[in-house]
């Protein structure tokens, strides 16, 4: 349980990899161990290579991995924030969206997930370890994190209220599929793009305040996981001739 905002400004001493999830001692420990990834997934002759020996080298170039994976990917959106913020200084809104982001980014890292970035008032998020379709623990550990976030909820309107901000709400989306990494030459960290990234954006608003969907390919994965229940309770359009079927999940009682 997330206690007050000292515990949620606490940083890990520890350093962890964007593309494996493993957890070392050091900055420099995990920069080393990305290098020899890197020499691994993609050729010689990468984008970021090729262009950072060219004096021209323009101010922004991407390259993909030459691997990619099926992970779990996450998404969670505050309710309403554009209203919400409209009624906020500048100030006060920086603090309200520090409480929130920090507060799910703590519980994603306990979870053995891994913050790609935030969008605004959201946060995307994956779980490095579920590239292992066959051990159904991975995609336990994914599930009881956003089912935390969800249990959070009145303690980080504690937290908020204390700050004399304004309660919030928020959704939870996730899906499962192949996705590709992304690096830049101007920049450490990472993006992900894939299907999965795409449907936690396109059924996120599906879900009830403060509870969590997930799309047909997560479901199909998870269905036999104890201790949780599903319920279909809409379809999307993705743009085909037929509809995504997304679930509701919730413990059983």
């Amino acid at each position: 349980m997330i206690s007050d905002m000292t515990d949620l400004e606490k940083h890990s001493t520890k350093s962890q990899c964007y593309y494996c999830g493993k957890s070392f001692p050091s900055k420099d420990e995990v920069n080393q161990h990305l290098k020899n990834v890197h020499s691994t997934t993609r050729g010689k002759n990468s984008v970021i290579d090729v262009v950072k020996l060219n004096p021209e080298t323009p101010h922004y170039v991407v390259n993909f991995l030459e691997t990619s994976q099926n992970y779990c990917v996450c998404l969670v959106d505050i309710v309403n924030s554009t209203k919400i913020s409209a009624s906020l200084t500048q100030q006060k809104l920086s603090k309200y969206y520090e409480i929130f982001l920090n507060s799910m980014a703590q519980i994603v890292e306990k979870h053995g997930g891994f913050v790609i970035k935030n969008i605004g008032d959201s946060l995307l998020f994956y779980f490095p370890d579920s590239s292992e379709s066959s051990k159904s623990y991975d995609f336990k550990n994914c599930l009881e994190c956003c089912l935390k976030m969800t249990e959070e909820h009145e303690n980080i309107n504690y937290i908020l209220k204390k700050q004399k901000l304004p309660s919030l709400d928020y959704r939870i989306s996730a899906d499962y599929g192949e996705v590709s990494i992304m690096e830049t030459n101007n920049s450490s960290t990472i993006d992900v793009f894939g299907t999965p990234v795409n449907m936690c954006t396109k059924i996120n608003h599906v879900a009830e305040k403060n509870a969590i969907v997930i799309g047909s390919d997560m479901y199909r994965t998870v269905k036999k996981i104890h201790n949780y229940q599903y319920q279909m309770i809409n379809s999307c359009s993705v743009g085909m001739k037929y509809m995504y079927p997304v679930y509701s999940v919730s413990r059983k009682n």
